[in-house]
């Protein structure tokens, strides 16, 4: 009588680390947003505190303005150092997409509905040549996009003084399409008895396009395979010439939307506006989470980056506070974000 060895069980495959399942703690503390969520509480809660303005309504939705025009560039230039780039130029493009609309419809006599649509062009196209000009030549964007923040600067008060015999477009409100695109850039809407700008939802827009497009899309896999690496990522097909240009384009459409919502909502444009808000936008993505080297960081992160400057510019104007401390705070914040997230990141990799 023979007796039957029960079989041995099959040796256990180890689970493959991509479709293994994390605890919710770790999950979250590898956010990108994680940092940025928890710096906008503590802001928030210390405004509360110390400047009682800041607790009215009507205060908040000034706020949410403030953070809404830092944000939709913010948006684009993260999505940009996702792919690996900088873009220096972001500010003062602008300022030449609200001037260029503005003495192109005036000295042509268009509806401004033209001058706008011409000037998205000049926008694309300083996007085209800075990403064009950063894949054939190989140098650092930083460095490309400075020599065109010069030349942006420069061109928009020589211009603008040459057109106009002084440094500012003329008025334009009483001109053809003036209501109509006031109404899409820079008008104002009743929500709940509370007046929100219009900029605010286009910034809640183009925030959850930029999330869908980055973690729904092939395109967003590509963005982050080109900031990663962009030599393995070229290695498995990904255009990586293609993606960079598109980056810095959707930084032109940006700050395309950006310079119609100024020159609606303020009629003239002065030249020399935009200069230093190219950091403002950097440091917004970078506090949100993104990381100087590429290849990490969201949108949404970039979004409470710009609330956290948003709430920082105004409650120190609420607060009483010499407005001079804003920069103060630009450079604190930065600094605690750029050692939190590269702790994160050391955190992560050790996982």
């Amino acid at each position: 009588m023979s007796v039957q060895t029960p079989a041995a069980a099959p040796p256990q495959r180890p689970q493959d680390e991509r479709v293994a399942k994390r605890k919710l703690l770790h999950t979250v503390i590898l956010r990108p947003e994680l940092g940025s969520v928890l710096g906008a509480i503590l802001i928030f809660g210390f405004f509360v505190a110390m400047a009682p303005p800041f607790r009215n309504v009507d205060s908040f939705a000034t706020v949410l303005y403030a953070s809404s025009t830092i944000g939709i560039m913010a948006i684009a230039v993260a999505l940009l150092m996702i792919g690996g780039e900088f873009d220096l130029s972001a500010g003062v493009n602008v300022t030449a997409g609200a001037l260029a609309a503005s003495m192109i419809a005036y000295n042509l006599h268009l509806n401004l509905w033209l001058g706008a649509f011409l000037a998205l062009f000049v926008c694309l196209a300083i996007g085209f040549i800075n990403g064009w000009l950063v894949t054939k030549t190989k140098i650092h964007s930083f460095l490309i996009t400075l020599g065109m923040f010069l030349m942006l600067q420069g061109a928009n008060i020589a211009v603008t003084k040459f057109v106009t015999n002084s440094v500012s477009t003329p008025r334009v409100s009483d001109m053809e399409g003036w209501a109509s695109a006031r109404a899409v850039f820079a008008s104002s809407i009743n929500v709940g008895g509370v007046s929100i700008r219009i900029t605010v939802l286009w910034w809640l827009v183009f925030a959850a396009v930029a999330s869908f497009v980055l973690f729904k899309t092939k395109f967003g896999n590509w963005i982050f395979a080109v900031g990663g690496n962009a030599e393995s990522a070229r290695a498995v097909g990904v255009p990586v010439n293609r993606v960079k240009i598109i980056l810095f384009m959707t930084v032109g459409f940006a700050a395309w939307f950006s310079g119609m919502h100024i020159l609606f909502a303020f009629d003239t444009v002065q030249s020399g506006q935009g200069v230093t808000n190219e950091l403002i936008y950097i440091a917004a993505a970078v506090i949100g989470g993104c990381l100087l080297t590429g290849g990490y960081g969201t949108a949404i992160g970039a979004c409470i980056g710009a609330f956290i400057f948003g709430m920082t510019n105004q409650g120190i104007v609420l607060a009483g506070w010499e407005p001079d401390w804003f920069k103060f705070f630009l450079g604190a914040m930065l600094l605690l974000a750029v050692i939190g997230n590269n702790a994160i990141r050391k955190y992560a990799a050790s996982k």
